[in-house]
């Protein structure tokens, strides 16, 4: 006796013939890297090559002047500074914002993100004449002997102001996200306000708190606007990179400008590595 085994099938499937919303493979990757090139590559590559006119010698002496590691001095040391304040206050600001009820809590959220939508010439201007001598602050500061506008102080001042909202915008979601289940356990287990926040809470927000950080730091190496009508501009005192560019070119030292310029591109390459490292890390944690 034979088997037969019978085998059900339901009417055929066709494959879908219907053309896609979005364009093909090879076109969004053409149009990507025919934008990318014109905007990033081609003026890369346009100063890279413009600094390897110079020979090594040329170079060095063109970056490490008196006058531009003075310069790179303080650029760097004010950027750092200020991105330090900001994670600071930004967490503080980012807390509030998240885990407080308060009149008026909208108007704070939006006035975290002025610094995006004010020009920057406008925030320089406004800080200079807000701490100059004959400014609001300015005028009760200086018979003190504390003087912050067309000085190093008022350069970080102006950075920090920048670089405020990288770190509230970045560690805000991650603060919403983060359970409140395991901060009732721990002060179920006995654990103090201060010893909930540093063993739970804290490690939670680092990632996002560190990438915060970078890309403050990253938004202030290279601020121009807000920064130069505070700063004073005095060489050896308070000028920072970008002016030192700016003045190159305006003497018509192109292979001087771009030679200060390449080291802050190169700074710039070793900032993202950072950021996307950073920003990595928390997506892993957050994953876990």
């Amino acid at each position: 006796m034979t088997a037969i085994t019978l085998v059900a099938t339901g009417p055929a499937v066709p494959r879908s013939t219907g053309r896609r919303v979005l364009p093909g493979f090879g076109l969004t990757l053409g149009y990507t890297v025919i934008y990318l090139s014109l905007v990033v590559l081609i003026p890369l590559t346009a100063l890279v090559a413009k600094t390897l006119t110079l020979g090594w010698a040329e170079f060095w002496a063109a970056v490490m002047a008196p006058r531009v590691l003075a310069a790179f001095r303080l650029t760097f040391g004010a950027s750092l500074l200020a991105a330090g304040v900001n994670a600071v206050a930004g967490l503080l600001v980012a807390w509030v914002l998240v885990r407080y009820r308060f009149p008026g809590k909208r108007l704070v959220d939006a006035l975290v993100d002025l610094p995006f939508a004010l020009p920057t010439a406008v925030a320089g201007i406004s800080l200079a004449a807000l701490l100059a001598g004959n400014g609001w602050v300015g005028q009760w500061l200086e018979p003190l002997g504390i003087q912050l506008a067309f000085q190093p102080a008022g350069v970080v001042i102006a950075l920090i102001f920048i670089g405020l909202p990288f770190v509230v915008r970045t560690v805000q979601p991650v603060l919403e996200d983060a359970e409140r289940e395991l901060e009732e356990a721990a002060q179920c287990l006995g654990a103090t306000r201060w010893q909930t926040f540093r063993h739970v809470i804290f490690p939670t927000i680092l990632p996002a708190l560190l990438t915060g950080f970078a890309l403050a730091f990253a938004r202030a190496v290279g601020e121009y606007g807000s920064v130069i009508f505070i700063a004073g501009n005095v060489p050896m005192v308070s000028e920072i990179v970008p002016l030192i560019i700016i003045g190159k070119l305006e003497q018509y030292d192109f292979a001087g400008a771009t030679a200060v310029a390449t080291v802050m591109l190169l700074a710039s390459f070793a900032l993202l590595l950072v950021i996307n490292a950073l920003q990595g890390w928390q997506r892993r944690r957050a994953g876990s």
